[in-house]
């Protein structure tokens, strides 16, 4: 399985989403990446998933999910299939 990213240490503070990406701290402020997290109590927030490549985190109890890519805005684009005769 392709890793993406390596997700550690998630947790909470205030107005804050911390967590460290690939060995780096980043913060994120909760209101500006999603509007269900920031209104989900701190349980909610507390029960989540790191999905096992690192793609992405998924909190079960309210049904929210962000890409690690989303938060570090990384944008993909997809290559244009070519046709064949």
């Amino acid at each position: 399985m392709k890793t993406y990213h390596d997700i550690k240490n998630l947790h909470f503070s205030g107005e804050y989403m911390i967590l460290t990406i690939d060995g780096e701290e980043k913060k994120f402020r909760i209101k500006e990446i999603s509007s269900t997290l920031e209104r989900a109590s701190q349980s909610e927030k507390n029960a989540y998933e790191v999905s096992p490549s690192g793609y992405g985190i998924h909190w079960p109890l309210i049904d929210e999910d962000i890409s690690v890519d989303g938060l570090l805005g990384i944008a993909h684009s997809r290559e244009p299939k070519r046709k064949t005769a």
